[in-house]
């Protein structure tokens, strides 16, 4: 019933897309008005049967049980991720939804407990969906499905393949339905909260569904597309540069000759006594850097430190001779 409400909207929306649209219309939402009326629709089942059997459901249920619920049919969700995944030539991705399924199948009782996400195998979330934008297939005017919500023409067709192909379809009708059943129930319940916080925050909840449905999808797309990992803009760090140091800039330890500012006290440059081993270069770069940074009021301290640092040559000349 599900699909056959599903594949009855995408007909509607084909048919109308060309009358709905108009100037007073946003570019990407021409089918506002059917949209609005299926989202009323959508919203009053929510309230009056969806809500209260997800608040109940979280009322019998105990919390680790509800984890282990929500944590089986994730398992599932990563046969169908790990599909998706190597159809965009995830190749990465798709080893690590498979490995993430062996594992909490095996290890995790059937996918109760999930041992893969504190292994370091991270969630994917895809569907076909997302594999036809990864492969140039555009999105489409903003549409909400019946009982599903929202979605695009591309992610509605998507939808349609993920239901299709979903693992639950493949095992017996006695099973298969309760646990459809089931799984949407979890869902909603993990969705109580932000169903609160949109009511709460949201002055046109259509208007702000929508804007965030979009963004999201296409964020989805940029990050697979490898195009949000732009380079860091250069700001001309003078260290990271051995050119841009300034030419007067030069001292025995090199600090200064790699563009980083001297902060030493003059004071204290013209009060150390030159090394033993420094040779007459070095006394000589010392004096330049000394005399550049100096004050006006340090220039007799300067040359009291060449008069004291004569002697130096003197010392030396008979070991010379």
């Amino acid at each position: 019933m599900i699909k056959r409400t599903a594949a009855l909207a995408l007909v509607t929306a084909s048919l109308v897309s060309g009358c709905a649209s108009g100037p007073d219309r946003k570019p990407g939402d021409p089918l506002e008005p059917m949209n609005r009326t299926i989202f009323k629709f959508n919203d009053a089942v929510d309230r009056t049967i969806a809500v209260p059997v997800a608040k109940g459901y979280q009322k019998v249920t105990p919390q680790p049980l509800r984890t282990a619920i929500s944590n089986f049919f994730s398992n599932l969700g990563d046969l169908g991720n790990a599909a998706n995944n190597l159809l965009q030539l995830n190749i990465t991705d798709a080893t690590e939804d498979l490995m993430r399924f062996a594992m909490n199948s095996t290890f995790g009782i059937g996918g109760l407990l999930d041992f893969a996400t504190p292994a370091g195998l991270p969630k994917h979330h895809q569907d076909f969906g997302l594999t036809m934008g990864r492969w140039g297939v555009p999105a489409g005017p903003y549409l909400v499905l019946p009982l599903f919500g929202p979605s695009s023409v591309r992610d509605g067709l998507g939808r349609v393949v993920d239901v299709r192909f979903n693992a639950l379809n493949y095992i017996e009708p006695a099973w298969r339905n309760p646990l459809y059943v089931l799984q949407f129930v979890s869902v909603r319940s993990d969705l109580l909260g932000a169903t609160d916080l949109l009511q709460a925050a949201a002055l046109d909840p259509y208007s702000f569904v929508r804007d965030a449905y979009t963004q999201q999808r296409k964020s989805l797309l940029r990050g697979k597309s490898g195009g949000t990992n732009a380079p860091l803009p250069d700001y001309g760090d003078p260290g990271a540069d051995g050119d841009n140091a300034p030419s007067g800039a030069t001292g025995a330890s090199g600090a200064a000759a790699a563009g980083v500012p001297d902060y030493s006290d003059p004071g204290d440059a013209a009060a150390a006594p030159a090394p033993a081993g420094a040779g007459a270069g070095a006394a000589a770069a010392g004096g330049t850097a000394a005399a550049t940074t100096a004050p006006a009021t340090a220039a007799p301290a300067s040359s009291a430190q060449g008069t004291k640092a004569a002697p130096a040559p003197d010392a030396s000349a008979p070991a010379a001779q």
